[in-house]
């Protein structure tokens, strides 16, 4: 769902892209019915994607925030991404004077990369490409700045947004211009390139690691107590007790780290004069107290079950 135009030449490096993400839920095979409409150019206006959508059912969402292009180095950067079940495939271009390379990607690995020193470069759908191709013949002036070329390709985007919603009608545009003989570009973009996809690498790392984190917090989270037994009182000293867990409990501070097992002992505070050595220790209506009396029971752990 995307549409991203790129000169580059010996002028230097412009880029036009539109910001539209669409998202889909429902039916698979409706889904295939609605996405072959679409990309045939069947469906001409957001309206009419919206309504052909709610006639098989598909839910859809669609934002103009996306930002499909980036200044990275002394290089402009595209991408247009799809999100699969279990990885995302990402098409990028790089852009600067006199040179350009073009990745694929599946996840961070790179599936293919191929350089080039000048030229008109389009991503998107086949419908929204060739429209914009029609376009860029009829406007195109290559003696033009690279200012007026942006201002070309956004004129282009917005006519092709007027006739499919693959493609929205709000752009970004991004230019460089360093001074690169077509060696140099290379050069340039082989270093800016691999150290874009390292920090592409821990973006991915960090990520995979939050949301594992965030799997442990839930399944902690279900394990709770908030009734029943939870141990006994086996040290008193002054409102501080030491009560040993049963074989059913243990204790977790804040990130979900064991702090003690079943059968070891947590630190917890009364106010009460009547603990005694043995007193069961139980949460009753989430709250912590001795069994015997209710007497309120304090502490800075989480009881979970195992």
């Amino acid at each position: 769902m995307s549409l991203i135009i790129a000169y580059i030449g010996k002028k230097g490096c412009v880029m036009t892209g539109d910001k539209r993400k669409i998202g889909y839920f429902g039916d698979k095979q409706n889904l295939e019915v609605l996405e072959k409409e679409l990309y045939e150019g069947n469906i001409s206006s957001d309206d009419d994607f919206l309504n052909r959508s709610n006639e098989l059912g598909i839910s859809i969402k669609i934002t103009d925030d996306a930002n499909k292009l980036k200044i990275v180095g002394n290089t402009v950067r595209g991408e247009v991404s799809t999100k699969g079940t279990f990885e995302t495939k990402r098409r990028r271009i790089y852009g600067t004077t006199n040179g350009y390379q073009i990745l694929e990607l599946l996840g961070s690995e790179q599936k293919s990369r191929k350089a080039g020193e000048k030229g008109i470069i389009i991503f998107g759908n086949n419908y929204a490409k060739q429209l914009a191709q029609e376009l860029i013949q009829k406007k195109w002036k290559a003696s033009q700045s690279l200012k007026y070329m942006g201002e070309v390709f956004e004129e282009i985007l917005a006519e092709v947004s007027s006739k499919t919603p693959t493609v929205g009608d709000k752009f970004d545009t991004l230019i460089q211009q360093p001074d690169y003989n077509p060696s140099e570009a290379q050069k340039h973009l082989n270093i800016t390139i691999d150290n874009d996809i390292k920090v592409l690498i821990k973006f991915r790392q960090d990520l995979t690691e939050k949301l594992v984190q965030q799997s442990i917090a839930i399944d902690m989270a279900n394990k709770i107590i908030d009734k029943g037994d939870v141990g006994k009182v086996v040290s008193i000293d002054g409102n501080m007790l030491l009560v040993q867990l049963n074989d059913k409990t243990q204790a977790m501070d804040g990130n979900w780290k064991q702090l003690a097992g079943p059968g070891q002992n947590v630190l917890m505070f009364c106010e009460s004069d009547t603990v005694k050595i043995g007193d069961k220790v139980v949460i009753e209506n989430e709250d912590l107290c001795l069994k015997k009396d209710k007497s309120s029971l304090s502490c800075d752990i989480i009881l979970c079950s195992l």
